[in-house]
């Protein structure tokens, strides 16, 4: 954009041009309903681009990769990681993602993974339930359970924590792209340098089956390294999140876990609910591959769209009564936490089964638990949104 444009925008946007960085990480949901009602896609100096809030503006942007793409130099993953199915559209990311989409949806795959995740679960609780009546959850059982599950996905020999080290180094390294000179950081280079070496070791034991083992037939090994990467991140960094906004929100509301504990099928609504109301993912990035027109915006080309999921999903032309945590709304599932289109993610139902696994456990083995009064801890984050901690206390 040239600087003759930036004024020119600030004043037709004044909303978005009012909008902070810290109000967007904080509580973002106020001015986000805001820019929803007057600016549905606004132009927001604070992020550099264009912020996208009203569901069907949204929905657009997601359905149509040929005007709104990932695959731009800006994308930050992609240098470090490489070209995976999250940085690239139309028929190459078709081919990256398909294989992978094809393994997870097979059945045997599909209750292995959710047996795995409900062992793991029942496991770091009741480790847990031996302790003083007190815990953390982020890391204590969402970010392990998380882990745990991946590396059964991907069939990795590797130690939770080492996948942790590499996970943060590569997000870390990710992450200062946006504001260094460009350089991959060596710490993040060395950690994908060993999560290669990990995957290789797993693609040399093909009596072990795998989701990367089932993609060997259809991608190059580099091919399957760089997709590894990018679903260890979705894996842990998003259902961490997932698990941790569920249960905030369950104990925040004891009436909705009072009726959880009385009727374990409600723990779906309230997963879908929680999805709902704060996704892990608050917003996905897009770049304008054309000059296009967006909500009575004139988006230019190579301009960053922002397609807010957590706006989307408190349109009240979608949602009655959006910001209301309802157990028995019934088109919860329209949520957008996802995303939609051709990058919904591939690991949904996976998040979902782990989600499950980890409240039920919280049901089976901590009674009276409650949210620590002493410890707030809610959700926050700029684009992904979780509780900083999540400290809890039962009856011991």
């Amino acid at each position: 954009m040239s600087e003759l444009q930036e004024p020119g925008r600030r004043a037709r946007y004044p909303v978005g041009a009012s909008v902070t960085v810290a109000e967007l990480a904080a509580d973002p949901h106020p001015v986000l309903a805001r820019l929803r009602d007057a600016e549905p896609v606004s132009w927001l100096p604070a992020v550099g681009g264009w912020l996208v809030t009203r569901a069907d503006l949204a929905d657009s942007v997601l359905r149509n990769p040929g005007a709104f793409t990932v695959d731009d130099p800006r994308f930050s993953t992609a240098r470090v990681v490489g070209p995976s199915m999250l940085s690239l559209d139309g028929s190459q990311h078709r081919r990256h993602r398909d294989p992978f989409a094809r393994a997870l949806r097979e059945p045997q795959t599909r209750e292995r993974l959710a047996a795995a995740a409900a062992s793991e679960a029942a496991r770091l609780v009741g480790a847990l339930a031996s302790g003083p009546g007190e815990a953390e959850l982020r890391r204590g059982l969402a970010g392990q359970l998380a882990v745990a599950v991946m590396a059964e996905m991907l069939g990795l020999d590797a130690a939770p924590a080492q996948l942790l080290g590499w996970y943060d180094a590569i997000v870390s390294g990710v992450s200062a792209l946006s504001v260094a000179d460009g350089t991959v950081a060596d710490t993040a280079a060395a950690a994908f340098d060993e999560l290669s070496a990990c995957v290789q070791a797993a693609l040399a034991r093909p009596a072990e089956p795998s989701v990367l083992t089932a993609a060997a037939d259809w991608l190059s090994a580099a091919e399957i390294v760089s997709n590894a990467a990018v679903m260890l991140f979705g894996g842990i960094e998003t259902t961490e999140g997932m698990i941790c906004n569920t249960v905030w929100y369950l104990l925040g509301d004891q009436t909705a876990w009072h009726e959880v504990m009385a009727d374990r099928r409600v723990i779906g609504n309230a997963v879908e609910e929680a999805l709902r109301l704060e996704p892990a993912a608050a917003v996905v990035d897009r770049y304008a591959s054309a000059d296009v027109g967006l909500g009575g915006a004139d988006i230019r080309s190579g301009d960053l769209v922002r397609v807010s999921l957590s706006a989307a999903n408190r349109d009240p032309a979608v949602f009655t009564d959006p910001d209301r945590f309802d157990l028995h709304r019934g088109n919860a599932r329209q949520h957008r936490a996802f995303a939609i289109g051709p990058h919904f993610c591939v690991g949904a139902e996976l998040a979902r089964a782990e989600t499950h696994a980890a409240v039920s456990a919280l049901l089976d083995r901590l009674p009276g638990l409650r949210l620590d009064p002493g410890r707030p801890s809610a959700p926050q984050g700029l684009v992904f949104r979780k509780p900083a901690s999540l400290h809890i206390r039962w009856e011991a």
